[in-house]
């Protein structure tokens, strides 16, 4: 993801409401996380401590990225093991958990809850506890900092799947989060509109944590981490991560482990 290309003409400069550019990074404290569901062990014993403003998570199918960035906006707690942002236990602070994490998810149908645009983007500031006036002026400002404005009273339905991810990234952004996590948000999305939404999200000022299998997108990161059955595999600089990552992908395609059942 690189930096060349900010938010719309109308953003952060134009909106009293965005973080300062000099603002910290949240700390991501991970202390020897083990998920479990039923009898399978999702992820085991990961710990790391994390404060890059720009955060890659790679990893097969199956690896633990979606369990892990569920995990990180509280949606689901650990099993062992604490997940902390900036010293608050996600899991356990779910009104802090809103203010300090968003997510976006692989598909906006499965986020996207309310029928008309601006009542999905004050979805989230009523949930905070703004008033429904405040949280309607909010939604609106949202909308005019991206030149949305004519979608306010739009019905989510009449929307591209791009559309839909860009409502979703502004319902988001509209919480003021320190930390956005995105998983696989342009899967299935074509080439223009997923340049598009790069470009959107270049001039975020919250920090970044993507899911990604596109190594192309991660490229300049400043950090990446490789899962790999449910274990931090690697964890270091995107250059070195990924070109290990890519290697090793290209060596299991050589092979045939489509033939084995999980089971």
């Amino acid at each position: 993801m690189t930096m060349q290309s900010p938010l719309p003409p109308k953003a952060a400069a134009s909106d009293p409401n965005a973080r300062s550019s000099a603002a910290p990074s949240p700390v991501l404290k991970l202390a020897g996380v083990t998920l479990r569901l039923g009898q399978h062990e999702v992820l085991s014993g990961i710990d790391l401590r994390a404060d890059e403003r720009r955060i890659g998570i790679v990893g097969r199918n199956g690896s633990g990225k979606t369990t892990l960035a569920r995990l990180l906006a509280g949606l689901v707690a650990p099993t062992e093991g604490t997940a902390e942002i900036s010293g608050v236990d996600m899991a356990k602070d779910r009104k802090a958990a809103l203010r300090k994490v968003g997510i976006l998810f692989q598909n906006p149908d499965h986020q996207i809850i309310f029928p008309i645009v601006e009542e999905e983007i004050g979805f989230g500031l009523t949930q905070m506890g703004l008033p429904k006036a405040e949280a309607a002026a909010r939604s609106h400002a949202m909308l005019e900092r991206f030149d949305k404005a004519h979608w306010a009273k739009a019905p989510v339905h009449s929307l591209s799947q791009g559309q839909k991810q860009l409502l979703c990234l502004m319902a988001v952004l509209a919480m003021e989060p320190a930390l956005i996590i995105l998983d696989e948000p342009f899967s299935g999305l074509d080439i223009p509109t997923r340049m598009q939404l790069m470009r959107y999200l270049d001039g975020v000022e919250a920090s970044i944590v993507l899911i990604s299998h596109d190594p192309a997108a991660l490229r300049d990161f400043d950090r990446v981490i490789w899962l790999e059955a449910g274990r931090v595999r690697e964890d270091g600089a995107a250059g070195p991560v990924l070109t290990r990552f890519e290697r090793q992908m290209r060596l299991w395609g050589e092979e045939d482990d489509l033939s084995d059942l999980s089971g």
